[in-house]
């Protein structure tokens, strides 16, 4: 019989190297699953709306037999495809709640040699579990600035220097502004970038310094968990300072290799925003390729923007830091400095 286990024991195993298996439909699968796990679908997607369907609207058995029905004519298709997939003769597995899915093929993976460990209460039991982690109490610095102010490279020469980071950004292919999604990724489903981003959470030491940049809730289409959007809102903020001609300097380089249509659909995306009048001298700027003059006027929204969201925090919690000029590495050295001596007070 199958063992039972929990989400933190299977990841354990996961990380150990033992494949794990989503026997749930492949759109399940599509909009989020554990990463690392591999899709066997007991059903597939028409399959399982019929079994659903015949659930709610006639019983429970009628439901069983249409997914016997369906699942009877794909057991050898169901052990040879794991036999490609799988070199271990030890497997873990889950569906949506630990249920019958899994239970099924659990069944008919153990008559065919192999030893299973179901994930107890299924996904539904990994995504509680994933937003009581990111709950837990950290250390947590946040790297806060106006835009152009190089949190994000700062941020990675952190942790070239041994510090612990999070990088939002990168696990959401975006940078958070209307411009963010220049040259970026597709972005993950809302749920899947919280896969991904507890990844990174779960291995963090929380009892050291652990760095982040200062984000919305919303990174385009995806979101920072609320339990770790919380805390990011109540811990220290690390304020950067950065001249205005250094800013433009480093906006200019990251947008340097995009189209003109590219940068005017962005400034048309915060049009409303800048108001008809600077919209309108901003498109004018890019037409004239005086681009420099285009972000100085973005920056009048983004300036604005990010000031009234800083000034519903507790100045209490706000470390500001000025630098004369745009170097991460060497930024990055003086923030640990700062954070350390902090900490030792």
């Amino acid at each position: 019989m199958a063992r039972r286990i929990t989400a933190e024991e299977i990841l354990a195993l996961r990380d150990s190297g033992l494949t794990i298996i989503d026997v749930r439909s492949p759109l399940e699968y599509a909009d989020s699953h554990i990463p690392g796990a591999l899709n066997i679908p007991l059903f597939s997607d028409e399959e399982r709306e019929i079994v659903g369907t015949r659930y709610k609207q006639v019983n429970k058995d009628s439901a069983m037999l249409a997914g016997l029905e369906f699942a009877g004519r794909k057991l050898a298709w169901y052990v040879k495809k794991l036999q490609k997939i799988s070199k271990e003769k030890h497997i873990l597995m889950y569906c949506w709640r630990g249920g019958m899915r899994s239970a099924a093929l659990a069944w008919l993976f153990e008559f065919s040699g192999y030893q299973v460990s179901l994930l107890e209460g299924g996904y539904k039991a990994y995504r509680n579990y994933l937003q009581e982690e990111f709950a837990c109490d950290a250390q947590l610095f946040i790297l806060g600035g106006m835009t152009g102010s190089g949190k994000t490279e700062i941020l990675e020469e952190l942790e070239r220097q041994g510090q612990q980071i999070i990088h939002l950004e990168k696990e959401a292919h975006h940078k958070g502004s209307a411009f963010g999604a220049l040259g970026q990724a597709n972005q993950p489903t809302p749920t899947q970038f919280e896969n991904e981003l507890f990844e990174y959470w779960r291995k963090l030491d929380l009892s050291r310094p652990v760095f982040i940049e200062d984000e919305s809730i919303g990174i385009g289409k995806v979101f920072v968990p609320q339990a770790l959007f919380t805390q990011m809102r109540t811990k220290s903020l690390i304020l950067i300072t950065l001249p205005i001609e250094e800013r433009i300097k480093r906006i200019l380089a990251e947008y340097a290799g995009f189209s003109d249509e590219e940068l005017i659909s962005s400034f048309i995306k915060i049009g409303k925003r800048l108001g008809p009048e600077n919209l309108s001298k901003a498109l004018q700027c890019i037409d004239n390729k005086q681009h420099a003059e285009a972000i100085r006027i973005s920056l009048l929204y983004y300036d604005k923007a990010y000031q009234k969201g800083n000034s519903r925090r507790d100045s209490n919690h706000t470390i500001p830091i000025s630098f004369p000029s745009d170097s991460p590495a060497e930024n990055a050295e003086k923030i640990i400095f700062l954070v350390y001596n902090e900490l030792s007070k």
